[in-house]
């Protein structure tokens, strides 16, 4: 008797749907000509009249000189110039920032290299090229971590080899093994706590790097671009450290 019930239920209920299907209307929809975006489109005139004030002073500002280099900066090989130049600034920015605010010292600062977007010329480095280099609005974060959690750190470089910027750290492998792992030249505390400046890119997980969730992410408020905007104006001329950090013994 429940499956004559059940039945019926199912029959009404599909005869529901095709009574309120019958009724549903299509739109009536108008085609329309497509616009091709490419240089035969004329200018807005009257538009361009409005924002070409603006354009120049945001062409004088990006134009503006903050600082100079006599050697191509660039993000090519396992300890990159410029790779290796914004991890000390993310390093010492993140530093000042925790004397300040948590009258701590940090320890290390580690950044991505895919972050990088582009490299910096030989001569005048301009406003705009750390717009072009660093284009994103990642914020400075400080990861409280503990020694023994530091491993998951210097494991992630021994197993993907990539050449993800670091500053005062070194992370030697041979052959995919972690064969040293030095924080400011010493060996790691594992009753210690360590403070890494990174990005909240970073500190959230981004690029794999989990073992920041071990940790306790600080904000700083700080932009990176802003940070390294700041120092580049400090550093008239700029010469990058070209230390090695990370050493891959027999990477393929």
């Amino acid at each position: 008797m429940k499956n004559k019930f059940l039945l019926l239920g199912i029959a009404l209920a599909s005869l529901t749907a095709c009574k309120t299907a019958s009724t549903l209307q299509l739109a009536n929809v108008q085609p329309k000509q497509n616009i091709s975006i490419n240089n035969e489109l004329k200018n807005d005139e009257e538009f361009v009249k409005v924002i070409e004030p603006y354009k120049e002073k945001l062409d004088r500002e990006m134009n503006q000189k903050i600082s100079h280099t006599n050697v191509d900066l660039t993000k090519q090989g396992d300890n990159s110039n410029l790779g290796n130049l914004l991890a000390d600034y993310t390093f010492e920015g993140g530093n000042e920032w925790a004397k300040i605010n948590l009258k701590k010292n940090v320890d290390a600062a580690l950044i991505n290299i895919g972050g990088i977007r582009t490299t910096i010329g030989k001569g005048d480095i301009m406003l705009k090229n750390v717009f072009e280099v660093m284009p994103f609005e990642n914020e400075v974060i400080i990861v409280k971590m503990k020694g023994t959690d530091l491993q998951g750190l210097f494991d992630y470089y021994a197993k993907t080899q990539v050449n993800n910027p670091v500053s005062h750290l070194y992370i030697e492998t041979k052959n995919g093994q972690l064969n040293q792992s030095l924080i400011n030249g010493q060996k790691i505390d594992t009753d210690k706590d360590y403070y890494i400046a990174t990005s909240d890119y970073l500190a959230l997980g981004g690029d794999n790097m989990k073992f920041f969730a071990k940790g306790e992410s600080i904000p700083t408020g700080i932009k990176l671009r802003d940070l390294f905007i700041e120092y580049f104006k400090k550093t008239p001329e700029v010469v990058p450290n070209t230390d090695v950090r990370l050493n891959f013994i027999g990477k393929k």
